[in-house]
């Protein structure tokens, strides 16, 4: 007679980074509802108990020890059911990024995570002491495996599972998010299950930590490759995985059902039908849909972790802060977020209509207020100082005069009211500094930071095909900062789709001047744009953290000096002399 299937319940959740006590309490009732649901064993996320990534946090000897106290803590109430969970944990050799297992009022297993990812947004090899063998525990008698996140994306740690023993694969995971990283996942793990025979059981968190989001997407692997999403992007929950020995000795994983927890203002965009199901909305770019939800995490997350009461920004009727005003909404709700309009005389009338328009159908709080009177009192202050030179009146300085009085209006708006000020520049414009410091760049995030020009029309024009937020004539008239009589963008800068794709050729797959003209490009343009990337480093390094929705974003992912002499597609002066 063969024994019931042994139920395993996947926690996709979304702890806040370094509240050890909140994510305790978030892990038992996770385990709490488990067990109500027969589940024997209950597997969180990759240090689920600090939140990913907990940095410098780590190298704090009393924040271990805290982390200690509510994992024993949670180890006494942990009753009748394994607990799987990640935490640092501090060992002779170093702390390591653990895989527990709780059970019976105690630690009864711990792996140390052998693949310390040190590239891109990963630093860990600054905190962590890497593991070197398996751990196998034995669950309802089937011999289960553990591992951590960059573990599965090597073919050694799993190996090392298999071969001490296990049956079954857990892969513990804060995989963040960036445009086809899902798809990535499933071909790696489908290669762990085939070269081990193992299934895989595979969850990872979701949220918005900073810069980083967690997309969730947690799934399973059967034995015979099959790829089975578990839980839905975006969205935290509980997924229930039955676990039987087939008639041939094989496991066999089948899906029970799940638990989804619903975020809310906007059921559609959150991917949430009214009956609280998983539906989509009838969107012909699914890709943009994941970037905007992507978008929207970061920035309820941010605000609400941060504990702020609101946002406001400056809505200038462009583009940029057209649908940065309608993310904030989508993710806050339009009671919590507030547009100013702040005209001068380069102003269009269509702007300050638009962004009337755009106000009153998010239903936000919206006010106008003029800059003239303090752009000209910062202009007779500085008349003295600049008696010598002759007036221009579309020259630099008075550009950045005029955003900075903004910039002044929006700080002083934020500190009245609490609320946080969003930053409505894009990848390409901070990518060439095409901004001003103090001014258009004020705000306390930045939601396009990572998004360059030409996807901020597409999530715009997405956007509108759910339900028109973003006028036509926004979209459709050429971009321009409104700083001098008759400005447009392409005036200074190459069209957006010549600037993005070389940007991104440059900027996210480190391509060689060279080689980008190889591409088609015209080479005074690509030298042009290079020497701009490089420039504006400085400005950069004060800009407001933004959504990390590329593979390589600017900040933490990309770390270039501010001082240097490299300049790309040039010989160095050594070389120069040499070929002399």
């Amino acid at each position: 007679m063969s024994s019931p299937p042994m139920r395993v319940a996947l926690v996709q959740m979304n702890p806040v980074v370094g509240a050890v006590g909140g994510n305790a309490r978030m892990i038992l009732e996770a385990t709490e509802r488990a067990r109500a649901r027969g589940a024997a064993l209950v597997v969180c996320p990759e240090l689920s108990i600090t939140g990913y990534p907990p940095e410098d946090l780590l190298l704090r000897p009393r924040f271990i020890e805290d982390t200690a106290a509510e994992i024993e803590w949670l180890a006494t109430r942990v009753q009748g059911i394994d607990l799987v969970l990640g935490a640092p944990v501090a060992t002779p050799e170093g702390v390591i990024n653990a895989a527990l297992l709780l059970r019976e009022g105690k630690v009864q297993a711990q792996y140390a995570k052998q693949e310390l990812p040190n590239y891109s947004v990963f630093d860990e090899r600054r905190y962590f002491h890497a593991g070197t063998d398996a751990s196998v525990i034995d669950v309802a008698g089937l011999r289960i495996g553990l591992t951590v996140c960059e573990d599965i994306w090597r073919p050694e740690p799993a190996a090392l599972a298999a071969a001490a023993g296990a049956e079954l694969i857990l892969n513990l995971n804060a995989s963040p998010y960036h445009r086809g990283k899902a798809a990535e996942r499933e071909e790696v793990v489908g290669e762990r299950v085939r070269e081990t025979g193992c299934p895989v059981l595979y969850v990872n968190m979701v949220g918005g930590q900073d810069e980083l989001v967690f997309d969730g997407r947690s799934f399973m692997v059967a034995a015979d490759g099959r790829v089975q999403p578990l839980l839905p992007a975006w969205i935290s929950g509980l997924a229930f995985v039955d676990v039987e020995r087939g008639d041939q000795g094989g496991l066999c994983l089948r899906e029970a059902d799940a638990e989804l927890d619903h975020p809310r203002p906007d059921s559609l965009l959150w991917g949430d039908d009214e009956e609280g199901a998983a539906a989509e909305p009838a969107v012909p770019d699914p890709e943009a849909l994941d970037m905007y939800r992507a978008l929207m995490v970061g920035v309820r997350d941010y605000v609400r972790k941060n504990g702020f009461s609101g946002v406001l920004l400056g809505l200038s009727g462009g583009i940029d802060s057209s649908l940065t005003v309608a993310l904030a909404v989508d993710a806050l709700g339009p009671d919590v977020v507030e547009a100013v309009m702040m005209p001068y005389r380069y102003t269009a009338s269509m702007s300050i209509e638009d962004a009337r328009q755009q106000a009153a159908w998010l239903g936000i709080d919206y006010r106008e207020l003029a800059i003239e009177p303090m752009v000209e009192a910062f202009r007779l202050g500085l008349m003295e100082a600049f008696s010598d030179q002759s007036h221009n009146p579309g020259d630099l300085t008075e550009q950045n005069l005029q955003a900075r009085c903004r910039g002044v209006l929006l700080m002083a708006l934020s500190n009245r009211t609490g609320r946080l000020l969003l930053a409505t520049g894009n990848k390409s414009e901070m990518a060439v500094g095409y901004a001003t410091l103090y001014g258009d760049m004020a705000g306390g995030f930045a939601p396009l930071r990572d998004v360059t020009k030409q996807w901020v029309y597409r999530l715009a024009r997405m956007r509108n095909r759910i339900g028109q937020v973003i006028p036509e004539r926004v979209i459709n008239r050429p971009p321009s900062a409104e700083l001098a009589p008759g400005q447009e963008d392409e005036q200074s800068l190459p069209p957006y789709p010549v600037l993005d794709a070389i940007l991104e050729a440059f900027v996210e797959q480190e391509a060689s001047v060279d080689d980008i003209v190889a591409r088609g490009f015209e080479r005074e343009t690509v030298e042009r744009i290079a020497r701009m990337v490089f420039l504006a480093e400085f400005k950069r390094r004060q800009a407001a953290p933004g959504v990390r929705v590329s593979a390589r974003a600017f900040g933490r992912d990309r770390r270039y000096p501010i001082t240097s002499g490299y300049q790309e597609g040039r010989r160095s002066a050594t070389q120069s002399q040499e070929n002399a």
